[in-house]
């Protein structure tokens, strides 16, 4: 008896499930087929996955691929999120050889592939819609309903009350990894499909092979028996009101980050991005410094802990928001933006550190004498080390960092030059700046 009860105040195991070992440095490109050349096909994204390789990319997130609904279709082609047929390919983008072709190339560059998955609503020609209507959720009319509360007219709302719907639904997540291979899902709107289906459906295709679930969606929860990564909605919000209307970074540090580090459990992996999407308005120069600003940005949310997220076309210096219903290929151009990638991947591969989830650092604040525009942290993993300072904010400032716990010698990332960190450090930082300071035990992975 008193073993029990001292049993009940032993810490308990939050994260239940087991996140693939690929996925350790990994890092996320959003490929959007439709927009990835002129032609909008699988063959076509095959001729580019030796430069995402070379770029860094780990994990190649393809966006819908299913057949989309004509019925109340949006545009000339239609969303990609209105879906036709779960067990179909989209002729838009090539045959089913074409699409085997095209995870066999993403696996012989030693990267993997997830697709995107759309579990919450169905196109209106689905031919579930004919064959299982007690499937949908229905209005106060007895009508089939739109995801409520938003303009999604295009599609229709599953109800996952029914079991049969449920099974039916999990079977064809399983589907494509049994009979294309792929390396897992990136579930839209996850929080809005019930978390034990989710739950369930990760178990089911664990017996297939090991997977990687991301969720869009921001709740703790779904990483308890579910997914593996979620997104970081706030973070992006917050650090695109820093760069557009100059907000003190407290409201990250102090806001976001104390609760971030806090909250949620070391093994959930949080996705942190610039851009995707649905998040574009970083595009343009409607704001002064605006172009460095993103690359502060982006610095930051490589060198924080979590997996980071490419967009398509993002690292070709795009200005503008793709089209989502029409065709608009992007305009591939060399950009500084690729180059600042491939930097940062090649130290977050090697150095530990940076891995993701329960293989990296913490995130150790370093006290300096101006918190309301520079940032500046430690990550620190098996005597592998990385410090970043950081000034968001539009002005050039002089900074000193405690850096007492820190001392040693580093290597700047960017410039290749050894520096000795003493136990306070003095910067001369212009505007938007960054400063990556590394050390590694490491020889190789």
């Amino acid at each position: 008896m008193i073993q029990e009860n001292e049993n009940r105040y032993q810490p308990k195991k939050y994260v239940q499930l087991t996140t693939p070992d690929w996925v350790k440095n990994a890092t996320l490109y959003e490929l959007n087929i439709r927009q990835f050349s002129d032609e909008g096909s699988f063959r076509e994204v095959e001729k580019q996955l030796p430069r995402l390789k070379k770029m860094g990319i780990d994990i190649i997130w393809l966006m819908p691929i299913h057949p989309i609904g004509e019925l109340h279709r949006k545009g000339n082609l239609g969303s990609y999120y209105s879906v036709k047929d779960y067990f179909a390919i989209n002729a838009e983008f090539g045959t089913e050889e074409d699409f085997r072709s095209l995870i066999n190339a993403i696996h012989q560059q030693g990267m993997y592939v997830i697709i995107d998955w759309v579990a919450n609503h169905t196109s209106w020609d689905n031919k579930m819609v004919a064959e299982h209507p007690e499937w949908y959720m229905k209005s106060r009319k007895g009508t089939f309903q739109s995801t409520r509360w938003r303009d999604y007219d295009d599609i229709i709302e599953l109800d996952y009350i029914s079991s049969e719907l449920r099974k039916y639904m999990t079977d064809a997540l399983k589907f494509w990894v049994k009979e294309y291979n792929i390396d897992g899902y990136r579930c839209d709107i996850a929080s809005f499909v019930p978390i034990d289906f989710w739950e369930n459906a990760r178990a089911e295709l664990e017996n297939i092979k090991p997977v990687f679930m991301l969720a869009e969606a921001e709740d703790k929860d779904l990483h308890r028996k579910a997914f593996d990564a979620t997104y970081n909605w706030n973070l992006w919000n917050i650090l695109h009101q820093i760069a557009a209307h100059g907000t003190s970074i407290k409201t990250l540090t102090e806001g976001y980050l104390a609760e971030h580090v806090s909250f949620f459990p070391k093994e959930a992996i949080r996705m942190n991005f610039v851009d995707n999407h649905d998040k574009n308005s970083w595009e343009g120069n409607q704001y002064s410094n605006f172009g460095e600003a993103l690359k502060a940005a982006i610095v930051f949310t490589v060198m924080m802990d979590g997996i980071p997220l490419v967009y398509s076309g993002q690292e070709a210096g795009l200005d503008r928001s793709l089209e989502f219903f029409e065709k608009d290929p992007i305009d591939w151009k060399t950009h500084e933006i690729e180059t600042l990638y491939t930097v940062l991947f090649q130290l977050k591969h090697k150095n530990k550190a940076l891995w993701n989830g329960r293989h990296g650092g913490e995130m150790v604040r370093i006290m300096n004498d101006r918190l309301d525009q520079v940032i500046s942290f430690v990550r620190e993993k098996d005597g592998d080390r990385v410090l970043t300072i950081i000034n968001l904010s539009n002005n050039p400032i002089i900074v000193q960092c405690d850096t007492s716990f820190d001392q040693g010698i580093y290597t700047n990332l960017f410039t290749g030059k050894e520096q000795k960190v003493l136990d306070n450090m003095i910067f001369n930082m212009n505007a938007w700046e960054y400063i990556v300071l590394h050390q590694s035990n490491q020889v190789s992975i």
